[in-house]
């Protein structure tokens, strides 16, 4: 916890998307719960895009996608996503003598385990 308490920023913005019950990092972080309780963060991918790092992961009972922002060396910005599909997208418009023919998704969840879920779909703009 003092090696985290070094990274992450005083003024951490924090967004949570999914059941109450899967809020496990942020109970992890806080203290409120130990790191032993049973559910385990392994990530399966970790995606570096631009100043934003991206996990995601299935625990055996959720599936969840982590967005950390970084910003001089601190997590500045924390998204949690427990049991949704997310895709990334850059909304900018290309640029002109971008000749790029391909779409503007960063990034799409990937978790081949739950292929006959139906899970909810979001969308992250960054």
């Amino acid at each position: 916890m003092d090696m985290v308490s070094k990274l992450v920023a005083s003024d951490l913005e924090w967004w949570f998307h999914g059941p109450p019950q899967c809020q496990h990092m942020m109970r992890l972080l806080t203290g409120e719960k130990p790191h032993n309780d049973g559910f385990r963060f392994e990530p399966r991918s970790v995606t570096a895009i631009g100043d934003c790092v991206i996990a995601e992961g299935w625990e055996g009972k959720a599936y969840w996608v982590h967005v950390w922002k970084l910003k001089n060396g601190l997590i500045t910005q924390f998204r949690e996503y427990f049991n949704t599909w997310l895709v990334v997208r850059d909304l900018r418009p290309p640029a002109w003598e971008d000749e790029r023919q391909d779409s503007n998704t960063l990034w799409q969840s990937q978790p081949r385990d739950l292929y006959r879920r139906s899970l909810p779909g979001l969308l992250l703009a960054i």
